[in-house]
């Protein structure tokens, strides 16, 4: 019988850490804010989306009414050097990183906390209105004509359907944390049922690198799938692009982390069996 509950124990808290190592990442990379930003923060310095970054940032600015009529010829070769510059220019990390918080929260909106700016988004969005301010304060000075940034400047990045989907994720991936601590709830009642504990060491170790496995191959599914959907926007693809390449590198050290677990409690099991064995021969 203390067999039998060990075993259940540990089937149970294997299927409980599948789910709850997912969910925490997601919900630590993603739906937080500050994990959000410095997952993303490098995309900023990949120099083919910089280039098609700014040169989208500053196709947001509106110089209609705002340039007087003798100025209209130089404006379009302002642009066009603002574009090329705005990466290099001392506020453009903060105004990335500012884009990256705004983005955040015009996908992430907490439950019960919509703004008529949450409300309207029906897809995932990118907000790059820090980025056209810069760019629209760089040609201001230039051309000493004051031009004004929108509030908004909305690239779209994903459908709809994918939206509802970040919603739902952004509502369960706290759950993780507690079906994590269930889950070493269910090892240690594994722990104290069994009669040999070095089995429950194998046994679980064994489980974890079988699951290491499995995140492997839903990284890949997930990546896969996010991907094979193509919003028509070169930079939004480029964008999803990236960000999913480095959600799946950083997710990958997780479950590198999680391989590692698992074959240290296989050899700390197989160590105490044979150190075991060993003692009741002698």
């Amino acid at each position: 019988m203390r067999s039998f509950v060990s075993a259940l124990a540990v089937v149970l808290g294997l299927l409980l850490a599948a789910v709850a190592v997912p969910a925490m990442w997601v919900d630590r990379n993603i739906v937080q804010e500050d994990g959000f930003v410095a997952l993303a923060a490098p995309l900023g310095k990949d120099p083919t989306f910089q280039n098609r970054l700014a040169a989208a940032a500053v196709g947001g600015i509106d110089t209609g009414g705002a340039v007087p009529g003798p100025l209209a010829e130089a404006v379009r070769p302002l642009l066009e050097s603002a574009a090329s510059s705005l990466t290099g220019l001392p506020g453009y990390p903060a105004a990335w990183e500012e884009t990256l918080r705004k983005s955040h929260r015009l996908n992430f909106a907490a439950a019960g906390a919509g703004t008529s700016e949450t409300e309207a988004a029906t897809s995932i969005t990118l907000d790059v209105a820090p980025l056209v301010a810069l760019a629209a304060e760089q040609i201001s000075e230039r051309l000493g004509v004051p031009l004004e940034a929108p509030e908004q400047t909305l690239l779209t990045v994903g459908q709809s359907s994918q939206r509802q989907l970040i919603e739902q994720v952004a509502a369960y991936a706290p759950v993780g944390y507690s079906l994590a601590i269930g889950a070493g709830i269910a090892f240690l009642l594994a722990l104290v049922a069994a009669r040999r504990r070095w089995s429950v060491l194998v046994g679980t170790g064994i489980g974890v690198l079988g699951l290491a496995g499995l995140w492997s191959l839903g990284s890949r599914w997930a990546t896969d799938a996010v991907m094979g959907a193509a919003s028509g926007n070169e930079v939004a693809d480029l964008f999803k692009r990236e960000f999913v390449a480095a959600s799946a590198n950083g997710f990958g050290s997780w479950i590198q982390a999680g391989a590692v677990t698992g074959a240290v409690l296989l050899g700390a099991g197989l160590v105490l069996g044979f150190l075991g064995g060993a003692v009741r021969k002698g």
